[in-house]
């Protein structure tokens, strides 16, 4: 890699890197004081009738998280009710049997709390939030809603047409149909071909008794995740954990590894679609979370991230917003993207920046650089309870336990040149490109080089 690519990668890292500290400087305080022992020594590991529960405790913290979490996402829905934990879900923490919708509404607004519920690929949730104060009645909610839904139909419908809006509007823009296409074209065949928000299809065929039924299917303990941060005692949170959540049944589940996603080859898929520019994704594999891979692939993406902004916006003005991004799926993929008139120019330089990482190594002097930008921004993302909770539950059900979420730091930190290069040139091939725009401006050659 040439000096003056070198230079560039230090002082935009080192810019960064000022401004992400400058505001975020009350951020640091337990990140800088606290080491891996020391940080784990908070947490809490227990188990209530094969329910795992982890519980970090952080002192004098003013609010509490928590979520419980069901394992298996696409994995537990196939091509004829996706769609249905979402729903479930969703529909759940509306109202239990003994607590109404408008109690429920009244009660978390009165307390300036909230209980909601996402699905995903890997695994779902049904999460809270309070001050510690109202702690106490949030967590009564919490089980009436999650353990004893009510599932009324008013409930079941209007977030049937919520989903359902949401399905339409989301292939009616540029960029979602842009997303749909390429998951339909990396996840053929996978389960995540199993779309976890459901289709018009299924969606429209589901009821009540649909959404009893499988909500009992999945409330067994083998299945459960609890993760808490906040100002508890661990003991006491047991003991509501056992008169809860401990009556629920084991149950048999086995967590299953996902089949690898293909990328044997590169590939181009273009939706035409009458519009000023063109949209575009090239997805490629990507080590996931629980791979020693992970750590050298994310710095990697990271210079990868800042290399594209300069050439393709930067020089060259080509796009307002390139990009370069992985994600944190168990079957995993990163990629990049780009908005341009210019769909071959802009493309074709975002392949060169890729070339460059594969055939030329970085110093050291970069590489601590990118690692002082990573390690300041991890560190931000983790400043709330929610944040933590979702990354010790992230670490626990797909990156093998949640130990593994304190050694994140110096993995990184650990990360050289020689594996930048080794992670670029393992992953960032056969790139599969989506595209929605104009089919004529699409050099096929220039798409499929990689």
């Amino acid at each position: 890699m040439t000096d003056s690519y070198q230079l560039f990668i230090r002082k935009f890292f080192i810019f960064a890197l000022l401004f992400i500290s400058f505001i975020g400087t009350g951020f640091a305080q337990e990140g800088k004081i606290g080491n891996i022992a020391e940080q784990a020594a908070l947490v809490t590991e227990f188990d209530v009738n094969g329910l795992k529960v982890i519980v970090k405790r952080r002192a004098s913290a003013p609010t509490v998280s928590g979520g419980l979490f069901i394992r298996g996402g696409a994995r537990n829905i196939n091509e004829k009710n996706a769609g249905i934990e979402s729903l479930m879900l969703a529909t759940a923490v509306e109202a239990g049997r003994k607590i109404p919708r408008q109690a429920v509404r009244r009660e978390l607004s009165r307390t300036g709390s909230n209980i909601s519920s996402a699905a995903a690929n890997d695994y779902s949730v049904i999460s809270l939030a309070s001050t510690r104060p109202n702690f106490d009645r949030v967590w009564d909610i919490f089980t009436e809603v999650a353990l004893n839904p009510a599932f009324a139909a008013e409930d079941v419908e209007r977030n049937k047409t919520l989903i359902l809006t949401g399905l339409r509007e989301s292939e009616i823009s540029p960029e979602g149909a842009l997303q749909g296409l390429q998951e339909r074209m990396i996840y053929s065949g996978h389960p995540y071909a199993n779309e976890v928000r459901g289709s018009a299809a299924t969606i429209g065929n589901l009821t009540a008794a649909d959404l009893r039924a499988y909500h009992q299917g999945v409330m067994q303990t083998s299945k459960l995740l609890l993760v808490f941060v906040g100002d508890l005692d661990a003991n006491e949170l047991k003991t509501r954990i056992t008169a809860s959540f401990g009556k629920l049944p084991r149950g048999d589940y086995k967590d299953q590894i996902y089949p690898v996603l293909n990328f044997s080859k590169a590939t181009l898929d273009v939706t035409p679609r009458g519009l000023p520019t063109n949209y575009i994704q090239g997805s490629f594999s990507a080590p996931s979370l629980n791979d020693k891979d992970y750590y050298a692939m994310r710095v990697a993406m990271a210079i990868l991230q800042s290399l594209v902004f300069q050439e393709v916006r930067v020089k060259r003005q080509l796009s307002y917003a390139p990009g370069a991004d992985m994600n944190d799926f168990a079957s995993n993929t990163a990629h990049i993207s780009v908005t341009a008139n210019d769909a071959n120019q802009a493309v074709s330089v975002m392949l060169d920046q890729i070339k460059l990482l594969r055939t030329q190594t970085l110093n050291d002097a970069v590489i601590a650089e990118v690692a002082g930008f990573f390690l300041t921004k991890y560190y931000l993302a983790q400043e709330t309870n929610a944040a933590q909770v979702g990354e010790l539950a992230r670490y626990e059900l797909i990156g093998g336990g949640w130990r593994n979420s304190f050694e994140f730091l110096n993995r990184v930190r650990e990360v050289k040149p020689s594996d930048i290069e080794a992670a670029a040139n393992k992953y960032m091939k056969n790139i599969r490109f989506a595209v929605v725009g104009n089919q004529l401006a699409v050099n096929r050659t220039i798409f499929l080089q990689n």
